[in-house]
């Protein structure tokens, strides 16, 4: 077997576009989280449960296929330019982002939630002063740890399984191709749906109980199963010849497995706690996680097939969305943040709002953008490629893919 039996056989410009609709999708998402009861940094005087079953239509799935996508981008750059040069470069776009999100996006979350919660009146200023010097004072339910990352989780877990996958790549050599085939050969027909599914949910029913999701790295174990193994899985199938003509077969069997998920998990998270008996709880428990992961992978099995049939094409619009999205992702939860808060005396009624969340988010966060991408010194901090970089060189002896795979989905990885 060689190289050229492991590349691609077609460009991947629908990971692209699953990519620009999911992080379009998170707007939605935390703008819907400000009206829920679930906890977040400020909420409505409206927040209520109407919401909450369509807020978890996507909460299963919605990272952990982003981090599938990122697999793939990530599994296709190691070949084209080698470990050494792609984990650099993916440090210097994931980590620089990070550390500037943490000290100058993010801290506004954190400012007006003590605002809204305790009543915190000292101003910006000062807060930021307590800010980094990791303040811990700010506690109600638990105590606010600082500085801190919130929606920026993602980018440090990407860059943690970035530097985990070039490890593993450079470790097994020619040998994590040779897995990736295998891989591959399994992954076909009903099995593409029912094995990740059986492994993701044999993780969260044993993980789930005792490491709840905390977003800190350390304890997050749960957590890191369901979005390591996609991201995994994602670098594998990337070098499986064939696998991108299979999802398509089996969308919509996924899709209607995925939504009875849902059904189920809408009727478990309002089952009536006091007239359940604990062996019934005890029992359920377990199902439960593994349904949640099941709807998880089907999801993203769904996501993966219509994009492949409806969205594997180039156009002007994907190019200039590919930029965009995630400086647009870095600037949009603490968009949603301050605007809600400022909108609150207004007392205008939920659905007005919610629709003036999403345009002013939107509308702010692309503006940003456009300054961003013109000014040379922002882009780094926005994780955008240096103007004018020249085309990536190949390291020795790595075979490139088709010719236009690698750069559509380069930026997956982030």
């Amino acid at each position: 077997m060689n190289n050229n039996d492991l590349a691609p056989s077609a460009r991947l410009y629908f990971l692209d576009w699953i990519r620009i609709l999911v992080f379009f999708l998170l707007i939605l998402y935390h703008v819907g989280m400000y009206y829920v009861t679930w906890g977040w940094h400020v909420k409505s005087p409206f927040a209520g449960t109407a919401l909450e079953p369509f807020m978890m239509m996507s909460s299963p799935w919605r990272l952990g296929l982003l981090f599938f996508v990122g697999g793939v981008a990530a599994s296709i750059m190691l070949r084209k330019i080698g470990a050494a040069s792609f984990l650099k470069r993916r440090s210097v776009r994931l980590l620089v982002p990070l550390v500037f999100g943490m000290l100058v996006i993010v801290p506004p979350q954190a400012y007006f939630e003590v605002v809204e919660k305790l009543g915190y009146a000292d101003g910006y200023g000062a807060f930021m002063g307590l800010y980094v010097q990791g303040y811990g004072g700010f506690c109600q339910d638990g105590c606010l740890k600082l500085p801190t990352w919130n929606h920026l989780w993602f980018v440090a877990y990407l860059w943690i399984y970035t530097m985990l996958l070039g490890g593993l790549v450079a470790l097994l050599g020619p040998r994590f191709d040779r897995i990736a085939v295998r891989v591959g050969h399994v992954l076909q027909g009903w099995m593409l749906i029912a094995l990740p599914a059986a492994v993701l949910a044999l993780a969260r029913i044993n993980l789930v109980e005792q490491f709840p999701t905390n977003h800190a790295v350390v304890g997050d174990w749960c957590n890191h199963a369901m979005s390591f193994l996609p991201f995994l899985l994602g670098a594998l199938v990337a070098r499986a010849p064939g696998f991108w003509s299979r999802p398509a077969p089996v969308r919509w069997h996924a899709l209607a497995i995925a939504a009875v998920c849902w059904t189920c998990w809408v009727m478990w998270d309002h089952v009536t706690w006091d007239n359940a008996t604990p062996a019934a709880v005890t029992v359920l428990r377990p199902v439960m996680a593994g349904v949640y992961a099941l709807m998880a992978w089907c999801a993203t099995v769904a996501a993966c097939g219509f994009a492949v049939r409806h969205l594997d094409h180039d156009s002007p619009a994907r190019r200039y969305l590919n930029e965009a999205i995630f400086p647009v992702y870095i600037l949009h939860q603490t968009l949603i943040v301050v605007l809600a808060h400022a909108m609150k005396p207004l007392r205008i009624a939920p659905v007005p709002e919610a629709l003036m969340l999403v345009v002013l988010t939107t509308t702010l966060s692309f503006g940003v953008f456009e300054l961003v991408r013109r000014v040379r010194p922002l882009r780094p901090l926005f994780g955008l490629a240096p103007l004018n970089a020249g085309p990536a060189k190949a390291a020795p002896g790595a075979q490139l893919p088709v010719k236009g795979v690698a750069d559509t989905v380069a930026h997956a990885a982030g």
